[in-house]
């Protein structure tokens, strides 16, 4: 069973995570999310546990536990959706917004 895992300090590593699961049961695997630019924690993580009734008790004791002085949040996690389409945001006009550069020498309202 794959467990969600958010609210984590920044501090909390894969090891600490592998040890809090593994009182429950075998853990699979624990991964601390990181930021892909900075390698910092980004506060949530992953722990896989090949014994459902382990990940379901793992579940119910530690969600809202505090750890390293936060109060985690613990649940099944959901499977990843699909992104599709979509412009990503940013400047999809290409342009910088309404400025139009003017020249002075051929308005007609010019004195030049």
């Amino acid at each position: 069973m794959n467990i969600y895992v958010s609210n984590l300090s920044f501090n909390v590593t894969d090891e600490d995570l592998n040890e809090y699961f593994a009182e429950y049961g075998e853990v699979s695997s624990a991964k601390v999310i990181l930021d892909k630019f900075t390698q910092k924690s980004r506060g949530f993580a992953f722990v896989e546990m090949a014994d459902d009734e382990a990940a379901k008790k793992a579940i119910s004791e530690l969600d809202g536990a505090s750890v390293d002085g936060r109060t985690i949040n613990v649940s099944v996690a959901k499977p990843r959706e699909e992104r599709t389409g979509g412009t990503g945001g940013g400047n999809r006009s290409g342009g910088g917004g309404n400025f139009q550069k003017r020249n002075n020498y051929s308005n007609s309202n010019s004195r030049y």
